[in-house]
């Protein structure tokens, strides 16, 4: 990884800012992004403020890198929105189905057009997207968060045939229940709903895995930075679970 300039999204939190700091400490060049500019600078690393659920601010999050650190080589696309504002599908808003599609799917759709190009002509690179079990295995109430995250695979395999003749790799990494800011929300509302302690929620939530205990982001950032690692050539178009040997 020495020398590549990398491109990670969702860095200024759980599992992209875990992999954004072992990208760095494998000697990449690392450009983090999300909405946020206060996360991003505790980083510590190259940042830039966008929004990613639009055309224009992955536009800008691939300019910035192109001009501070060089062409993307390494694309690991991990912001996304969770599930818990969802409801039943027949009382699903049509908004958060938009807005859902906008962040988890077009988004990436726009980082991957604007950078797989130019790895594909260069003849190294590595893609990497955040699904998530949810991208296998269908949640309830949450119609728009599953159905982006099982088209987060399609889109690495559709990549992974149209680049890998080049020397490029796609693939997706599905994590299982992680304590990120993200989770910590639908725990909240669930804990909520149900009128139980969030605490209780978490307690179920680890039960489900064989080690009776939730991932740590880091466990599924290495995941990551294997894939985005030379010794990962051989891997395209897979969708790995990290889940601890649970389902979900």
């Amino acid at each position: 990884m020495k020398g590549r300039v990398a491109l990670v999204t969702g860095g200024g939190r759980g599992i992209g800012r875990e992999a954004a700091l072992l990208l760095a400490a494998a000697g990449a060049r690392v450009m983090t992004v999300a909405r946020t500019a206060t996360e991003l600078a505790a980083v510590g690393l190259e940042y830039v403020a966008a929004d990613l659920g639009t055309p224009a601010g992955c536009a800008l999050a691939v300019a910035e890198t192109e001009r501070r650190l060089g062409p993307v080589e390494v694309l690991v696309v991990n912001h996304g929105i969770g599930s818990a504002h969802e409801r039943l599908v027949w009382e699903q808003d049509p908004e958060v189905w938009r807005e859902t599609m906008r962040i988890n799917l077009d988004g990436p759709f726009e980082l991957a057009r604007l950078t797989v190009g130019g790895m594909c002509k260069r003849g190294f690179g590595r893609v990497v997207f955040t699904s998530s079990t949810a991208g296998e295995r269908a949640e309830r109430s949450g119609s728009a968060y599953s159905a982006s995250k099982h088209g987060l695979i399609g889109l690495a395999r559709a990549i992974a045939q149209d680049a890998g003749p080049f020397g490029v790799t796609s693939n997706a990494v599905l994590p299982g229940w992680v304590r990120t800011a993200m989770a910590e929300r639908s725990a909240k509302t669930e804990a909520e709903r149900r009128g139980v302690s969030i605490e209780q929620v978490w307690r179920e939530r680890a039960a489900i895995y064989p080690q009776n205990r939730v991932l740590e982001p880091r466990e599924v950032a290495a995941v990551i930075a294997f894939l985005c690692s030379e010794a990962a050539s051989g891997v395209n178009g897979e969708a790995v679970t990290v889940a601890l040997g649970g389902i979900w």
